[in-house]
């Protein structure tokens, strides 16, 4: 499956974050709640932009570098009371268990494939429907580069600096 973005979906009183997954050659696609510090970890990923310091993720991949180990690719395995469990494929044959979040990060960095259970689709994936104008406002498909990826990351950062955690407290519903 390949990243189309993160997305964050406001609706009051909270906002979600999301990355949504599509197929290569089919209509289905697979949103996932996420966090919004994931969300960022996702979309810098996606826009190839790198920090001056290594963060979680190019730590985990410089760790494995260091060990002679590679990540081959994720797997998302299972939708267990509505959380997406991943796993990492090493290239030693190895799995290790992630969440689908990080698994994602992960593979993004590491330019890996993102793979997904038919099981996993069965339950939740969805077909989006976008429409023309709707579709300007929506990036599908390729990665984002340069000041278009910039934008969307800034954005996605003014949201994050907007936001309190209170906004996700779901105690109420």
């Amino acid at each position: 499956m390949g990243v189309l973005g993160v997305r964050v979906r406001v609706h009051a009183p909270e906002h979600d974050v999301l990355v949504v997954l599509s197929e290569a050659e089919g209509p289905l696609s697979l949103p996932i709640v996420i966090g919004p510090h994931e969300g960022v970890a996702i979309a810098t990923a996606q826009a190839g932009m790198q920090s001056p310091r290594p963060g979680p993720h190019d730590l985990l991949l410089s760790v494995l570098e260091a060990s002679e180990v590679g990540l081959d690719r994720v797997n998302i395995i299972e939708v267990r009371d509505g959380t997406f469990i991943a796993e990492l494929v090493l290239t030693n044959g190895r799995r290790v268990d992630s969440r689908a979040s990080d698994a994602i990060a992960l593979a993004l960095r590491a330019h890996v494939e993102v793979w997904c259970a038919e099981a996993v689709l069965d339950v939740a994936a969805v077909v989006l429907d976008v429409d023309e104008d709707e579709h300007e406002h929506v990036h599908l498909g390729a990665p984002m580069h340069g000041q278009e990826a910039d934008e969307e990351v800034a954005e996605f950062r003014e949201f994050l600096d907007s936001v309190a955690p209170e906004d996700f407290d779901d105690t109420d519903a």
